[in-house]
């Protein structure tokens, strides 16, 4: 029995657990269904993809996406102690301003949310209007700073776009390098930041190998979980409440499992319908990207990382090109819509990196592509089953929304013009399988066959429709979903800082106090 109980121990759950047992007059317990993150993997920033199909990877793929030629899409997400902030790209990005007003729910604009980025920043350029020190999250300089990315940022200049050192300050648009959430070049997870240094406490409990089943409930209040423990069933109590940080795939399964969601799914599954919630698991987004991939001759990209001399080199200082979270820079540009925010962002990164990161590189290369920022097109996530074992149903619909498709025209004009400046041109002389001509439909032909996720989806459980503005599952008491399903829209940007600060908003919420 606890006053709190989390499920999952992701982003978001390693901050609300951490904060929430700063009472210790509460106790709270943490469920994880993966294991620890002690992987040496999980701490080398370059080798995330090496987690990819692995025990650490809940190994999601979406349903055949009919913009995209019928194809499959991968979707990794963590399943260890950080969740997906022990597997992802690690770059610190909030967001746009506009997104959080945008959102249009109280509390939540972007100067009630910027308290929260600064509460939890320990950022080594130092405090300022945007940015904090102090905070539990390590946010620092990439250490690898590989040519092939300071040539893309060359380009983008030579190009005409603006160069930008800060993408979390005054102005998001440029191009420069990110800031990533590392700590002397080894990863910075939610749990190595919020977790690991609070596991001492004696009022907070952390389960991993745990899967939970379903939230129990007595009349409409939340009161539990059961699940299985190493095949072992086990009831857990919350006295206070029950708090769902599964992420944006899990969340919805897991009220769905429990009774809440569109009766039409869940009544021939035979799961008693609890609440008739028909926008559980609707309002799925993502950010869509097709990657231009550049092989060539130079012995620069990460390939050179499988040196023993760069391992060594990593253990004892913690730099080198084994500190690279990969994507080291890229930028933020309005290509389509001439509006004051962004609509396309890109990523680049020293590496042959195809397929959702699946295949292994087999030359030096550069990646890089834009992905759409703000998709019109919506998706979801059910279930199609009552074993709570079985994996949900995830339908994206990328591009189902014109508008869509036509800014990622655009976000690869963009590329190939790059691709063409001065400063890149020794790395892309030899294009990998690129689109036929720069005709229109050539550009989209290309985009159906390549496009993958950015890794960065929200919306399913969104406030405004499934929750309220504190997060509450309308319809019932003493539940709250936690996590990036709660976003009404998607940022502009990666999505990590952002669950990041939504949980420190959260736990202030759940313990009562007063606006950061």
């Amino acid at each position: 029995m606890y006053d709190y109980v989390i499920i999952g121990a992701g982003s978001a759950g390693c901050v609300l657990a951490a904060r929430l047992s700063e009472d210790p007059a509460v106790t709270v317990c943490l469920i994880e269904a993966g294991p620890s993150d002690d992987a040496d993997v999980i701490h080398v920033p370059s080798a995330f993809g090496q987690m990819f199909r692995t025990r650490l990877d809940w190994d999601y793929d979406s349903q055949e996406e009919s913009a995209l030629d019928g194809r499959r899409v991968y979707l990794p997400r963590g399943r260890m102690l950080g969740g997906t902030s022990s597997m992802n790209g690690m770059v610190y990005i909030r967001g746009n301003r506009a997104d959080y007003d945008e959102w249009n729910q109280p509390g939540w604009s972007y100067q009630e949310m910027l308290p929260y980025f600064k509460r939890s920043e320990d950022n080594e350029r130092g405090e300022s209007e945007y940015h904090g020190v102090g905070g539990p999250l390590a946010v620092s300089e990439g250490r690898s700073n590989n040519e092939m990315n300071s040539a893309f940022v060359e380009a983008a200049v030579a190009a005409g776009y603006p160069e930008n050192a800060d993408f979390n300050g005054v102005e998001q648009s440029g191009f420069g390098f990110f800031q990533v959430t590392q700590r002397n070049g080894r990863r910075e997870s939610a749990a190595s930041a919020f977790l690991h240094p609070v596991l001492d406490r004696p009022n907070l409990t952390v389960k991993t190998h745990f899967q939970v089943h379903r939230v129990t409930f007595e009349s409409s209040r939340a009161t539990g979980i059961v699940g299985t423990h190493l095949d072992e069933e086990i009831a857990i109590r919350a006295e206070r409440e029950v708090i769902v940080s599964a992420g944006v795939y899990n969340s919805p399964q897991l009220l769905m499992l429990s009774g809440i969601g569109p009766a039409g799914t869940l009544g021939p599954l035979g799961i008693p319908v609890l609440v008739d919630h028909p926008q559980v698991g609707s309002n799925l987004q993502d950010h869509p990207q097709a990657l231009l991939v550049y092989p060539h001759d130079h012995p620069i990209s990460l390939l050179v990382s499988s040196d023993p001399k760069y391992r060594r080199q990593f253990d004892e200082d913690g730099s080198g090109p084994l500190t690279s979270n990969v994507v080291e820079s890229g930028g933020f540009a309005s290509v389509h819509s001439g509006g004051t925010a962004p609509d396309v962002q890109l990523h680049a990164g020293a590496v042959m990196f195809r397929e959702g990161g699946l295949a292994a590189p087999t030359s030096h290369a550069i990646s890089y592509g834009a992905c759409v920022l703000r998709p019109q097109s919506r998706g979801s996530v059910t279930i199609a089953s009552a074993d709570p074992t079985a994996k949900p149903v995830i339908s994206h619909n990328f591009y189902a929304e014109k508008s869509d498709l036509d800014v990622a025209v655009e976000g690869l004009r963009l590329g190939l013009e790059l691709a063409r400046q001065k400063p890149l041109k020794p790395f892309t002389e030899t294009p990998l399988a690129p689109p036929a001509s720069d005709r229109t439909a050539d550009l989209k032909s290309y985009i159906r066959r390549n496009t993958q996720t950015a890794y960065h989806p929200a919306g399913t459980c969104a406030m405004g429709t499934v929750l309220d503005a504190e997060l509450r599952v309308r319809g019932v008491d003493a539940l709250r979903v936690v996590d990036a399903s709660v976003m009404p829209g998607l940022v502009r940007g990666n999505t990590n800082a952002p669950v990041i600060a939504i949980a420190e908003k959260a736990a202030d919420m759940i313990r009562g106090l007063a606006p950061a």
